[in-house]
């Protein structure tokens, strides 16, 4: 019986350890998926959407050649769809074959299609839907040639190269793939992207081992077979019959010792298991593609390289409100880009490239600073621009245009030296972020809670009834409190205490000016609110960060007979370059970048300065 088992065991240890190498062998499915295309007359710009990217689970692999310079950047469907705008483009989609086909899209037909009487337009938002793709090619290929996409702000990565670009990514559901040249050129033509596939074998491993357990269960039931086969043979019987006579044989040398017949055939069986087990073994534990998985159950993958940003705009889609204008990896790399222009302008003195990273008031305050450091070395600069770290980051909840983002950053690690608050504004898809406003943090400010950057803040409208004060009002309501002081009508709603700007600026500041000067001049003061742009984004307890300019001019008027003129040598004298005396008088104005906190209505809380900026903006004789 023990021989029976024994054959049954070594023919389930086969059909076991048969199937579990079959498995990783001649049933091994493929480990990738790949999907390519070779275009024959590419437009400038090709797209490859959410739902091509999504063909199937895992990372992709982008290899794109074919044309030279090769550019590909990635970024959200919506913002891709906003920079190309009406240009014609190619679309890449991933048919049931498994291969990319190409489709043309013209967004400016789709906008201009009108539908039949009883019939829904079909949406233009997403051209995709609708592509050309029987339109000739070279009608494509004819185009007119698009803007550079290189650089733009609205890619969360973009990489380059001389003739073909390799690079694997986790691109989670809403991004988009942009493939272009330089913009004037056909984008490369050969173009593939590659998917990991699940080829693993769960069941290899323990058909495997099992199948090795079996094989030994049989050679253990085998060499009991044996064993009980000899002893049920038993010793031999002599014969008793006495008329028979035994001869007796001749005798060799007697050995020493008997080996052992069962020890050997031990021994023997062990090495043949050894032999057969030991590969074995090492086949199925060297990798854990021949095992299941005994995680979670949960079916949960790795978390894809963008997962904040996929959080924040599935949060966005349930609350039914717009995603961040921007993800905080995306604003480093913005902000790593405007420090570095703010670096080389305010060195180079060069009023062009600031304004290829500033506007506004930002603008306008390193346009003077410049002016007056040609011709005086020695003055100070602007307000430093730093990439971080960033301490807070609100960008707008928004998918249209204009955009903009709070942002607070560190000036390196001496606390002594005040952190910069701007705000940066994007005006349409194909223009980068300008800082706006560039303003260093008041000394201990109580800064408001705000969202994170994941979730981003709304924009307040400039006449929101919602907050103490609207925000277009708040920069001419400060004003006028450094006018009157506490006659002000807007006084209470202000915290003056601690203000520096009130204490500079205000009715005691302007009083000891006028004391300090001479007596043979007038000075007189007229604060009002600025020409700059409010902007305000809301917080998390119903208030606003706002952000506005105040402008104060100060007039120095002679007496009868007299004449007034600039310090010599001063920053006023070298922004204006009247450097002689005046019977009429001179003037200068001073502009105040200001962030204010404005409480929401009900609070028991007063509006507050956070932070600010002043320089001189103006300087002339007096008309």
């Amino acid at each position: 019986m023990r021989f029976v088992l024994a054959i049954a065991a070594f023919l389930v240890a086969a059909v076991m350890i048969g199937l579990g190498i079959a498995e990783r062998t001649v049933f091994l499915g493929p480990d990738r998926a790949t999907a390519s295309v070779q275009l024959e007359d590419p437009t400038a710009f090709v797209v490859l959407d959410g739902d091509a990217l999504g063909a199937y689970d895992g990372k992709q692999t982008i290899e794109v050649s074919g044309g030279s310079p090769v550019f590909v950047s990635y970024g959200r469907e919506a913002d891709v769809e906003a920079w190309l705008g009406d240009l014609v483009y190619t679309s890449l989609e991933v048919d049931d074959e498994g291969e990319l086909v190409s489709s043309i899209v013209d967004p400016t037909q789709v906008e201009e299609e009108e539908p039949d009487a009883g019939e829904t337009a079909a949406p233009t938002e997403t051209p995709r839907a609708t592509p050309e793709a029987t339109a000739p090619a070279e009608d494509a290929a004819a185009a007119e040639p698009g803007p550079s996409p290189v650089g733009s702000d609205l890619w969360l990565e973009e990489f380059t190269g001389e003739t073909a670009v390799a690079r694997t990514l986790d691109l989670p559901e809403g991004i988009a793939v942009l493939i272009a040249t330089d913009g004037t050129q056909p984008a490369p033509a050969d173009i593939s992207v590659t998917w990991p596939l699940d080829n693993s074998t769960p069941w290899a491993g323990p058909l495997i081992v099992l199948g090795g357990l079996f094989f030994l269960a049989g050679l253990v039931l085998l060499a009991l077979g044996f064993i009980q086969h000899r002893r049920g043979r038993g010793p031999r019987r002599r014969s008793t019959d006495p008329g028979t006579k035994r001869s007796k044989l001749p005798t060799g040398p007697r050995p020493k010792s008997l080996p052992s017949g069962r020890r050997s055939i031990g021994r023997s069986r062990t090495a043949v298991g050894a032999i057969v087990l030991v590969p074995l073994l090492a086949l199925t534990g060297c990798s854990a593609e021949y095992w299941p998985d005994f995680g979670d159950g949960n079916g949960s993958t790795p978390t894809p390289t963008l997962a904040p940003e996929e959080r924040a705009a599935d949060a966005a889609e349930e609350a039914e409100i717009a995603p961040p204008a921007v993800t905080e990896p995306q604003l480093e790399l913005i902000m790593a880009r405007i420090a570095e222009n703010a670096a080389t302008a305010d060195e180079t003195l060069d009023e062009q490239l600031a304004a290829r990273r500033f506007a506004g008031p930002a603008l306008t305050a390193r346009k003077t600073n410049y002016a007056i450091r040609k011709q005086l070395p020695d003055q100070s600069g602007p307000v430093a621009v730093s990439a971080g770290p960033l301490e807070v980051v609100l960008p707008q909840q928004s998918t249209e245009w204009p955009r903009s983002v709070f942002v607070v950053a560190k000036n390196g690690d001496d606390p002594t030296v005040p952190q910069t608050a701007m705000m940066l504004v994007q005006d349409d898809p194909r223009s980068n972020y300008h800082v706006v406003y560039a303003m260093s943090m008041a000394p201990a400010a109580q800064f408001p809670d705000v969202a994170p950057a994941t979730v981003g803040a709304p924009k307040v409208s400039d006449d929101n009834k919602g907050v103490l004060a609207p925000p277009v009002q708040v920069s001419p309501d400060y004003a006028d409190i450094l006018t009157s002081g506490d006659a002000s009508q807007f006084w209470p709603l202000f915290q003056t205490d601690g203000d520096q700007l009130v204490a500079k600026y205000g009715t005691a500041g302007q009083q000891q000016t006028q004391a300090e000067s001479d007596a043979t001049v007038t000075v007189s003061f007229a604060t009002k609110g600025g020409t700059g742009a409010t902007y305000a984004l809301g917080t998390v307890d119903a208030g606003a960060l706002v952000v506005g300019t105040v402008e104060q001019t100060e007039k120095a008027v002679p007496n009868e007979g007299g004449t007034v003129a600039f310090q010599e040598g001063g920053p006023r004298a070298a922004l204006s370059g009247f450097t002689n005396a005046s019977a009429k008088g001179v003037q200068h104005t001073t502009g105040l970048q200001v962030l204010y906190y404005v409480p929401g209505v009900g609070s028991d809380e007063q509006i507050r300065v956070l932070g600010w900026a002043e320089s001189l903006i103006a300087a002339s004789e007096v008309p």
